[in-house]
């Protein structure tokens, strides 16, 4: 791999020696000042390294889990009094490590403060026995011990209430919130038909770790159609009480404490280790709020960038840019009924609280899941852009014994689940410690995120890994982003054969204007990204060699560099991020050229008299139609027009990234009807998924009428900043 002045290695004997030392003592390495007495990027990472205290960190985490809003289960959530205590504490941590302008930031959103959910039953030997029970972000309290009916409603489909008496009860159901919908289906039909809550049970999908482990998830709905969480035991165990009775329903005793406020205030804990460069910043970042103890999710996060923190300040270190540690409340939920709940904390940040910090961030690293080994290679999640600058750093990372000997690989793009999404599309440069797919299926979010999954291999290697690119960052002139990757992801992304059937308005096809605009555009990123290497290389080379006056001269001829850098770089986010109905960050054009894969494969099958295959392979791959096969028109409406029809001030991050929808709700129906009956005349539904054709082609000739403008506009700014 190709090595630039940008990203200085260590020496080869320091890694041998890191590599082979587990513990906290780092031993001395061959690094010095130069001849000038300037203490150079490899000798200043050096020291960083020597200062690290994994314990100081590992403590800390295990600290935040003494705070809770429920005494059993923990819970640290969005605008709790847990939360707003958890955020006083660490900013007393902050002044007491050495961070300076220390502030607490405040922003509005809806709060959830969950207290305690306990269900006690007879079980079928005559005993009493209470389970307790996880919640989600619902208004439902039941001032005491209250008597209910609960009742076995299956999945808690449409289909599966139609014939059962609900109201006022609560609603046992099963769920994998991974494989087939989210809690908010369920949660909202059974609030249809009058029910008092649901009570899931995760079948698969989440809290895989045990059968005892509860689980819960943003609920993406109205605080009004409560739900909460059972174990896998406690619900076979109501079942079989049911059983033994021969019904499907149950006395229970409910106690609920859990409670939504609209329009509440959390905050944001910012401190900074100043620079000598007052317009410029890197940033660090993680979320304080939790689920359960949340040691992994994001206690142990938080613990990191504060031990990270502490390390530098420790080293003596003397930054060029303010360092900025951001602790961000919210990000699991903070806004009642809307699709895009999450992130809360960290959209307020970047887009309400300090947007003026979009163009002086020349990167964010961001912390998920840190603690944790989990496979032979370590993730980190980019910003398009980002990903050249970090495989050059990665390869200088020094390895730990016991965690991820095949080293570090760079994914692309930023994605939904985490905040760095947030500040990606804001226009911050940014990258997340990825979430590895095992732990997210079995441990995340459940009371099985605790201590027990620590790796103090893995913590360490974090540690390493962002103390030095935090370091390697601020030796940047220049935000280091290269746009030859989200070029060439692009290209990828095309559908060859059917773009080249898209005839555009001057009668060319839509694939090969593409092409060439791509190319044009790839050439300019090119010499852009040769530009940027050759300042940052001087620009290290001289903070390197002690010649202050050359690295002032430097980057004060870099200034405009760098904001047309950020500038094209927000500018692509702002033009090319869109968003699947699943949440998934797409090109404009892969909304409605997917759906069209779709829709082409579903009529060929009805033309063949085949509508199984139609609805079980291509139709329910169709935007959102997923839900139309299980879920009622008010509900399966519901949760599409909270995304079409909200103000953006709602939708948030998710404003304006959906770019359509294709209603086929009654062609879904209809289908599952004639199937179950027989009937072989599929020609109305042939007719209304023509139709949707003609609607998602004309849709995909805008979507590329878009991006070959937003191409031209993108090679424009790189060829200006190359000149």
């Amino acid at each position: 791999m190709k090595k630039t002045r940008q990203c200085i290695a260590l020496t080869a004997a320091m890694v041998l020696l890191v590599s082979s030392c587990t513990q906290k003592e780092v031993p001395d390495s061959s690094a010095s000042p130069t001849a000038g007495g300037a203490v150079t990027l490899q000798a200043a990472q050096q020291a960083y390294l020597e200062h690290v205290d994994v314990d100081y960190s590992y403590n800390l985490a295990l600290k935040m889990e003494e705070i809770r809003s429920n005494e059993a289960l923990g819970y640290r959530t969005a605008g709790s009094q847990a939360e707003l205590d958890t955020g006083d504490m660490l900013k007393a941590e902050m002044e007491a490590i050495g961070l300076t302008n220390v502030t607490k930031d405040p922003f509005t959103l809806d709060t959830w403060t969950f207290e305690t959910a306990q269900l006690t039953y007879t079980k079928t030997d005559g005993t009493s026995y209470t389970a307790e029970l996880g919640g989600y972000q619902a208004d439902f309290t039941t001032d005491g011990p209250t008597q209910f009916t609960i009742i076995d409603g299956g999945q808690g489909t449409e289909a599966d209430l139609a014939n059962l008496d609900v109201e006022g009860k609560l609603v046992l159901i099963d769920i994998n919130q991974r494989d087939n919908w989210w809690i908010n289906y369920p949660a909202y039909e059974a609030h249809l038909h009058g029910a008092a809550a649901v009570v899931a049970a995760q079948d698969g999908g989440y809290g895989e770790v045990s059968a005892d482990a509860l689980n819960a998830q943003d609920i993406c709905g109205p605080e009004d159609a409560p739900a909460f969480s059972i174990s896998r035991t406690d619900a076979d165990a109501l079942r079989a009480a049911m059983e033994a009775l021969g019904t499907n329903e149950l006395t229970v005793t409910f106690d609920a404490r859990s409670n939504v406020e609209l329009d509440g205030t959390s905050y944001n804990i910012v401190g900074t280790i100043p620079g000598k460069d007052p317009d410029a910043m890197v940033l660090m970042s993680a979320h304080y709020d939790s689920y359960f103890a949340g040691f992994q999710d994001d206690n142990a996060a938080i613990a990191l960038m504060f031990g990270i923190a502490k390390g530098i300040i420790d080293s003596g270190y003397q930054p060029e840019k303010t360092l900025v540690f951001c602790a961000m409340a919210a990000e699991e939920w903070g806004v009642s009924n809307t699709r895009y709940d999450w992130s809360t904390g960290a959209y307020n940040q970047i887009f309400r609280v300090h947007p003026e910090w979009v163009g002086k961030v020349v990167a964010d690293i961001n912390f998920e899941l840190p603690a944790m080994n989990e496979g032979t290679t370590d993730q980190i999640r980019s910003s398009y852009e980002l990903k050249t600058f970090l495989e050059d750093f990665s390869s200088e990372v020094p390895a730990v014994d016991g965690v991820f000997a095949d080293g570090i690989e760079v994914i692309v793009p930023t994605q939904t689940w985490s905040d760095d999404f947030s500040l990606s599309i804001a226009g911050v440069p940014s990258t997340v410690t990825a979430l590895r797919g095992g732990f997210s299926e079995t441990h995340y979010h459940s009371q099985f995120d605790n201590a027990d999954t620590y790796s103090e291999e893995a913590f360490r290697f974090h540690h390493n890994l962002y103390g030095m690119l935090m370091l390697e960052y601020d030796h940047c002139a220049v935000s280091p982003l290269g746009f030859s990757t989200r070029l060439s992801a692009f290209r990828d992304s095309m559908d060859t054969e059917r773009l080249a059937g898209v005839t555009l308005a001057d009668g060319s096809n839509a694939l090969d204007t593409l092409n060439a605009a791509l190319d044009t555009a790839e050439q300019a990123a090119q010499t852009a990204w040769a530009k940027v290497e050759e300042v940052n290389a001087a620009y290290a080379a001289a903070l390197d060699a002690g010649d202050t006056q050359q690295a002032d001269t430097l980057l004060a001829e870099s200034r405009t560099l760098n904001t047309q850098v950020l500038e094209a770089f927000q500018d692509a986010e702002d033009q090319f991020v869109r968003l699947t109905w699943e949440d998934v960050s797409i090109f404009p054009h892969e909304h409605s050229q997917n759906n069209l894969a779709a829709l082409d494969a579903a009529v060929e099958c009805l033309q063949a008299g085949d509508a199984a295959t139609a609805l079980d392979e291509y139709l329910y791959l169709v935007d959102n139609n997923w839900y139309a096969y299980d879920w009622s028109r008010d509900t399966f409406d519901y949760f599409t027009n909270y995304v079409l029809d909200q103000p953006a001030d709602r939708l948030m991050w998710g404003a304006g990234r959906v770019q359509g929808h294709v209603d086929l709700f009654d062609v879904i129906n209809s289908l599952q009807t004639k199937v179950e009956s027989g009937d072989t005349d599929f020609t109305q539904e042939i007719t209304a998924l023509t139709q949707a054709q003609s609607e998602e082609n004309a849709r995909l000739l805008e979507q590329v009428t878009h991006e070959l403008d937003s191409l031209s506009g993108l090679q424009e700014k790189l060829t200006a900043l190359a000149g």
